[in-house]
């Protein structure tokens, strides 16, 4: 009974060693500098420099993904507004995510006109969870795609909106930063 102990208390500490490698969990080296809404886990960014959410091309957009956080910062820097829900672009001011096309399975969000009230507009932050939900269906969550794209020097996922719990954490677990 005491070998079969040890045993079992040798197996679970193995497991415990073992359980977050596995898991795929690694913190990304954020270098944008300011404000900025990234994932908690570097989910495979291959320069470690994590997933923002970002403008698609250069500059301006009106579709959002998310994207490396790029270390010169620009169009993946956005802020959370806890009181009106939205989320706004910091490099285009007066412009805010919004769930523009809730029907497309690659790019439901876009970067359009703040207006203070609009629905699709507001989302809400749990700071246990880490969980962006969108306003119109709490039970949905912001997240990013599976597929990694190529894009340039850096990366690229689509940004999606899912059903909270079927989603894996990594891909739904957002930071802010002020």
């Amino acid at each position: 009974m005491v070998q079969y102990n040890l045993i079992a208390t040798m197996l679970a500490a193995t497991l415990l060693l073992i359980a977050p490698l596995t898991a795929g969990s690694e913190a990304p080296d954020i270098q944008t500098q300011g404000t900025v809404i990234y994932l908690a886990d570097n989910l495979n960014e291959e320069a470690k420099l994590g997933w923002c959410i970002d403008t698609q091309g250069r500059g301006f957009s009106e579709k959002l993904h998310s994207h490396s956080c790029k270390p010169g910062g620009g169009d993946v820097q956005f802020s959370f507004d806890a009181k009106t829900g939205m989320i706004e672009s910091v490099e285009f001011e007066g412009k805010c995510m919004t769930l523009s096309d809730p029907e497309n399975t690659e790019v439901p969000f876009g970067l359009l006109d703040c207006v203070e009230g609009d629905v699709t507009q507001q989302f809400s932050y749990d700071k246990d969870s880490m969980d962006f939900r969108i306003g119109t269906d709490e039970s949905k969550c912001v997240a990013v795609a599976d597929a990694i794209i190529e894009a340039g020097p850096f990366q690229s996922r689509y940004l999606i909106f899912a059903r909270c719990a079927d989603l894996s954490p990594g891909y739904k677990q957002w930071v802010i930063r002020k």
